[in-house]
């Protein structure tokens, strides 16, 4: 009795697991996502310093000696705001778990980074009754590709929906933070304007490599056999740091000051190169801390930091292989 209620036993469990072998291999197989997003940002840090200029919104009243700061306010965002397209490979490994491989091109939204007006920053009764004021805005733009491989667990099918959730890493392979700055250089004598030049640059950053996190909640919607729509929240945090920083355009008044040998930036290979590091000291090739610095040598500034943190909706089309 024994033996045959055993049997009956290994029986069930048979027929049991050939069932969910069957069932967790319902849905296996290779698939192909296409999808494009936009986000928002989450979390707003200070920006670091551009050009030598605080990351602060200063505006300065008066002239001359009574030239003076009216208000500061700190300048705070992230380049998590922006669109994104992409495409992704996924394998399902059976009806519960899968693993993807996103491949994505994000291009941020542009974020005043600091801004000045009317600063006094040239004066000198004793050689001349000329005055120089300036005012300026640095905008910066991120542009990068990522891959993002991932975890995904499928929740169960209803009425054509299912739901899933992923959580996985995002790995820069390319890009670069490029910053715009105007700036308008206003040249007075008594209460008369006599010059103005405006000046226009190009920065460019590279970073070092990093890793971020995501973690998405979505669902598709079958359309047909192998054809899916699908619809994604995604939630992603990191922050980039600076690795090199090269000045690439320099204008004024729409004239190439760059690349000429009377410009000042093309006087020195340091005054458009420079490499981030993360101390200075007096053997750094910067001439703040040493006096022997070599201007023929990028010039070293202390690393800083940008944040990319955000949230997004996703849609797009899925196809099972």
């Amino acid at each position: 009795m024994k033996k045959k209620i055993l049997l009956l036993g290994m029986m069930a469990c048979s027929i049991t697991m050939m069932g969910q072998s069957k069932e967790d291999t319902t849905d296996k197989g290779w698939y192909l996502k296409v999808g494009g997003s936009y986000f928002v940002q989450t979390a707003a840090t200070e920006f670091p310093v551009v050009g030598g200029q605080l990351p602060n919104r200063d505006v300065y009243t008066g002239t001359l000696g009574s030239n003076k700061l009216a208000s500061r306010e700190s300048v705070t965002g992230s380049f998590g705001e922006g669109f994104r397209t992409g495409l992704t490979g996924g394998y399902r490994i059976n009806n519960r778990v899968g693993v993807e491989m996103g491949l994505n091109y994000y291009s941020s939204n542009s974020k005043t980074m600091a801004e000045t007006t009317n600063r006094l920053i040239s004066y000198n009764p004793a050689t001349s009754p000329a005055a120089t004021y300036v005012s300026f805005e640095a905008e910066g733009k991120i542009r990068a590709f990522d891959l993002s491989p991932a975890l995904v667990l499928f929740l169960g099918k209803s009425h054509g929906f299912e739901p899933y959730t992923k959580v996985g890493i995002i790995v820069p392979v390319h890009g670069t933070l490029e910053i715009d700055t105007n700036r308008d250089y206003l040249t007075f004598v008594g209460a008369n304007q006599v010059a103005e030049t405006k000046a226009y640059s190009k920065d460019v950053i590279k970073p070092n490599p990093t890793l971020g996190f995501m973690a998405s909640l979505g669902t598709s919607y079958k359309l047909g056999k192998n054809l899916s729509a699908f619809a994604e929240l995604e939630y992603r945090n990191f922050t980039v740091h600076g690795k090199t920083k090269e000045t690439e355009i320099y204008t004024e008044n729409g004239v190439d000051k760059l690349n000429t040998t009377t410009s000042f930036r093309a006087a020195s290979y340091s005054a458009i190169h420079t490499n981030y590091v993360s101390s200075l000291n007096s053997t750094s090739n910067n001439s703040e801390y040493n006096t022997n610095a070599d201007t023929t040598k990028a010039k070293e500034e202390l690393s800083s930091y940008v944040g990319i943190s955000g949230l997004g909706l996703t849609l797009g089309l899925k196809y099972n292989l």
